[in-house]
């Protein structure tokens, strides 16, 4: 059975790493995650690794199910006074291990807003490979928390770098991580992708589109 919170610890290291080398207006810079920039990024992925089930449920229901006035109400309770502070905290935290930490649910939020934060400031890494196909995997075939399954309902994915195929219908093949961001709802990835499955999948990305992770 695959680690994954063993993963997850090794791609929180890596992530604090970077994290740790950025200047102090990086911190504002924007991401891929709709208006939040780094900070609240990393705040949003600090609170989601310290919000037990328990927890989680409870907001949601101070929340009334609603899942932005939930995210933005756990980000600003763990966001420190500053950038500093909010690092600080969140290099002390642990795996996301909601639902069950056995799930590659809690590795795929960490990947996905990883990448939210290092793609728009030219930051390459190469997460662990089990790890990401097991995130492809889980996204093709689940909605939780993104709809990665209803957007690529009907289509064919197919990684150019690692042994992953899932779905059948119009083609989308190119690299594991821009289909496990694709899947996420990451529009900026498309460009990475070939395939006459592209067209579909830019339509469904589209703002406002009911498909749209």
């Amino acid at each position: 059975m695959t680690d994954f919170p063993q993963i997850q610890r090794r791609e929180l290291a890596a992530l604090v790493d970077d994290l740790s080398a950025l200047e102090p207006q990086a911190w504002r810079s924007p991401t891929l995650c709709g208006e939040w920039d780094v900070e609240e990024v990393v705040a949003h992925l600090g609170a989601a690794a310290t919000t037990t089930r328990l927890g989680w449920i409870r907001s949601m229901v101070g929340a009334r199910f609603d899942t932005d006035v939930h995210n933005r109400r756990r980000l600003e309770e763990f966001r420190g006074a500053d950038p500093r502070e909010t690092f600080e905290r969140f290099r002390r935290v642990g795996p996301i291990v909601l639902p069950v930490k056995s799930s590659p649910a809690g590795l795929g939020e960490l990947l996905v807003h990883a990448e939210d934060i290092r793609k728009p400031l030219g930051l390459r890494h190469s997460p662990d490979a089990d790890g990401l196909l097991a995130v492809a995997r889980f996204f093709a075939t689940k909605d939780f928390a993104v709809n990665s399954k209803t957007l690529v309902k009907g289509l064919a994915l197919e990684a150019t770098d690692a042994d992953f195929r899932e779905g059948a219908g119009p083609e989308l093949r190119g690299p594991l991580l821009s289909l496990v961001m694709v899947m996420a709802g990451r529009r900026p990835f498309l460009a990475d992708l070939d395939g006459d499955g592209v067209p579909e999948l830019t339509r469904r990305l589209q703002p406002g589109e009911t498909a749209e992770a």
